[in-house]
């Protein structure tokens, strides 16, 4: 799926991670840090913790990689997986310690700027190596950043109550570019999706389709994901607003306000199939409190 990652999906992927990050600095200049989001993030903290993110991958898309100066993050980056990203997140907020809302403006602003300008002529179809041994492509890193721009800005927007538009072509992105571009033609490398159950050998087949993202099914057989073409018959089909099911995923909205609101449909003939399937190709649980 890397490989087709189209020309017109790499610019929107750039003008996105643009847009995105205005807004998102624009946002928090109108905020209190100390103010709470979650019961262990402030503003401050969660603001952090997007900057910190976007200072990563401005080293990860470096043509030569500079490692950060965090004791022993490659081992950590190398061994985290979906359900270790939060003592991950810990261990990196508390070397990246500015909590001045101004100041992380500005950072997030020069790293998006960096970003944008040392991958302008780079193959946005190449590997970048991120978390766990994973590898999804160039064009999926600047979508899995705009994707936290997105989720977070909702967080913060709503403490605020203030209105934040994620718009649905950019939260496609995030399935499209990043999910599926990490997966390639099989999720055979790193441990990034490991988790603790032994792998199952009823084959579960879930086919994804949105009027903003590109038709997949996607295969969970014997602890490999796999993506591929739709045209089987599936087990399950969803189809979704891409916004829904991004803030579903991490778990900002309910499984019911998802339905009820029709954000997302399940039909198929095996739906009782997905809370597996999703235990395996799940996002990160919630954060936790991090350095003061």
């Amino acid at each position: 799926m890397s490989g087709a990652v189209t020309q017109d999906q790499w610019q929107a992927a750039r003008g996105a991670l643009r847009d995105a990050g205005d807004r998102f600095v624009d946002l928090i200049s109108g905020a209190r840090g100390e103010t709470p989001v979650t019961p262990h993030w402030t503003v401050a903290q969660m603001t952090a913790h997007v900057a910190a993110t976007a200072r990563l991958y401005a080293s990860m898309v470096e043509p030569d990689p500079v490692p950060l100066p965090v004791p022993g993050l490659g081992e950590r980056l190398q061994s985290t997986t979906v359900d270790t990203v939060a003592d991950l997140n810990e261990v990196f907020l508390a070397h990246f310690t500015e909590r001045d809302l101004a100041v992380l403006g500005e950072q997030l602003r020069a790293d998006i700027d960096h970003i944008l300008r040392v991958t302008a002529d780079r193959d946005h179809t190449a590997g970048i190596d991120w978390l766990g041994g994973s590898y999804p492509p160039l064009a999926g890193i600047l979508a899995h950043l705009v994707n936290e721009l997105m989720i977070h800005g909702w967080d913060i927007a709503r403490v605020r109550r203030v209105p934040w538009e994620i718009p649905p072509a950019y939260a496609g992105l995030y399935l499209d570019l990043f999910v599926m571009g990490m997966l390639g033609d099989g999720y055979d490398h790193g441990r990034l999706l490991d988790n603790d159950e032994p792998p199952r050998e009823r084959r579960i087949a879930v086919e994804f389709r949105s009027r903003y993202t590109t038709p997949v099914t996607v295969v969970l057989h014997k602890g490999l994901v796999t993506s591929e073409p739709p045209g089987s018959a599936p087990d399950i089909r969803l189809s979704f607003n891409p916004v829904t099911l991004n803030l579903l995923m991490f778990g900002r909205v309910g499984t019911a306000r998802a339905l009820l609101s029709r954000g997302v449909a399940v039909t198929g003939p095996r739906p009782w199939l997905l809370p597996t399937f999703l235990r395996t190709l799940r996002a990160p649980g919630p954060l936790r409190a991090p350095a003061a």
